[in-house]
């Protein structure tokens, strides 16, 4: 049936250009939006332009629907009001699915409907293929991801989510720099993957001979300009991590990265609690949403509990007595048997996957999870009392971890050091263990001041306030398992 539409299709547009239209044009003036238009009184004269996506003929009268940024606004195309050429090409030639040009008025029918006559017809661009079933719009979720444009012409929910996901950053960068932040741009290239943990993909550079890693991270390029003397900084930055699909994993993702100097963690645990209250209310005027039929309370100061001592609640393991990664797998095979130490190339993911297995899938409303073992973020500031512990926190939400954050490391002696252990962790295998970055070592050798940095997945807090259940449905394009031919 599709191939039948096309071909008829293409017979039009053959016809079209028979009649000495051009099918195709190079641009049309508007005077006003749709949604402008049809606000306007009766008889006010318009020049609007959008995609035909409801056509219904009365003879001599025919109705239609445009669609335009703004959204659909009812037009009338009438026979005694065009030429009998334009007519009767509005009648045979025009499709669902195309784009026309109209110069006229408005009126309103007995109906009460805001409508804008047409004068004058411009042809602007021949679709040929129909659009999806006009009331159901396009509803398998693989074909919303694979052809969002057919997804955005037939859902308005969809138009909704993404609006909604532009304005939220639009809000974003002007909150920070209404706190004086600078937003900077940091090389998605780089000569090591650093900044977090996770397998970075790899990619090689003909010219320079080497090879270089898609971006896992932001963090030591934004460290290096504050060192520079940029204090406050942010990137919205696209990242690019080589690990599992689900619905709240993709491999190319949204992260904004801010850092604070003279800020420490306790700072930051502030900031962002004020920074999203700030987004709910601005765009949802409550603190109280609905997630996927769970209420998540935002509002008031988030609970805040140790990693070490949730981890013990769920598992009856105190992490502090267990430094080694033998004598943690033991006691994992003793109290939690279920989960297999092997798995986990390092003592620092096995701590995390004792962690991701036991106590994230608990934590639904808002909450501050806060220090965390001192091996599991080489790039963070131990606690200096404690020096097992880092001062650090994470922000998890219905088992999503939508915000990490430390106080940073300055000391460039003991980040050596830590890179150090870093490389013998992937020398037994952890392939998602940072790599040794000898420049910015060299960068802290010339002064860091004191200092706070923090990471929001874009898309995660997103997909929660728009009752999102995937990525996938607030990225425009996300990554999709290719058809291997």
């Amino acid at each position: 049936m599709s191939e039948d539409i096309r071909r008829a299709r293409i017979e039009k547009l053959k016809k079209l250009r028979d009649l000495g239209i051009i099918p195709y044009a190079d641009k049309f003036k508007c005077s006003h939006t749709l949604l402008e238009a049809i606000a306007l009184p009766d008889g006010e004269p318009v020049r609007v332009a959008g995609r035909m996506i409801t056509k219904r003929s009365f003879g001599k009268l025919i109705f239609a629907h445009l669609f335009d940024r703004s959204g659909r606004a009812q037009v009338s195309f009438q026979e005694n009001k065009l030429s009998e050429e334009q007519f009767k090409m509005v009648k045979t030639l025009v499709d669902i699915g195309d784009f026309i040009g109209i110069e006229g008025e408005l009126w309103t029918t007995k109906r009460g409907e805001r409508t804008i006559g047409s004068k004058s017809i411009t042809f602007l661009s021949k679709s040929l293929r129909g659009l999806p079933e006009k009331w159901h719009g396009l509803q398998d979720k693989e074909l919303c991801y694979r052809q969002r444009y057919l997804d955005l012409i037939t859902n308005e929910n969809t138009r909704k989510r993404f609006i909604l996901r532009s304005k939220i950053i639009s809000y974003i960068r002007k909150f920070l720099d209404e706190h004086d932040f600078i937003e900077v741009e940091t090389p998605i290239l780089q000569a090591a993957a650093s900044g977090a943990a996770a397998r970075p993909f790899i990619t090689y550079h003909n010219f320079l001979k080497s090879n270089l890693y898609l971006r896992i991270s932001p963090e030591t390029y934004l460290k290096r300009l504050v060192v520079g003397g940029f204090e406050r900084v942010y990137e919205l930055s696209r990242n690019f991590r080589n690990e599992d699909v689900d619905p709240s994993h993709l491999p190319e993702f949204t992260m904004l990265e801010w850092y604070a100097a003279y800020w420490n963690f306790r700072d930051n645990m502030k900031f962002i609690q004020e920074l999203i209250q700030s987004i709910l209310l601005k765009f949802l005027n409550t603190t109280k949403i609905e997630y996927r039929g769970i209420t998540l309370d935002f509002g008031g100061n988030w609970p805040e509990i140790s990693y070490i001592d949730a981890i013990k609640k769920e598992t009856k393991i105190d992490l502090r007595k267990y430094k080694t990664y033998d004598e943690l797998a033991d006691a994992i095979r003793k109290y939690k048997p279920e989960i297999n130490p092997d798995e986990y190339k390092s003592h620092p993911a096995l701590i995390d996957g004792l962690y991701k297995k036991t106590v994230r899938p608990k934590l639904i409303q808002p909450t501050f999870l806060t220090y965390h073992p001192s091996e599991l973020v080489p790039l963070a500031r131990r606690n200096d009392e404690n020096p097992e512990i880092l001062n650090m926190f994470q922000v998890v939400v219905n088992t999503w971890e939508i915000v990490k954050a430390y106080s940073e490391l300055i000391d460039p002696l003991e980040q050596y050091q830590r890179m150090i252990q870093q490389q013998k962790y992937r020398e037994k295998g952890d392939d998602e263990t940072m790599m040794m970055e000898k420049d910015y070592i060299e960068c802290m050798e010339y002064g860091m001041p004191p200092n706070s940095g923090l990471g929001l997945g874009i898309d995660r807090i997103t997909a929660i306030i728009t009752n999102s259940e995937s990525l996938k449905d607030v990225i425009l394009f996300p990554t999709l398992k290719i058809d291997k031919p």
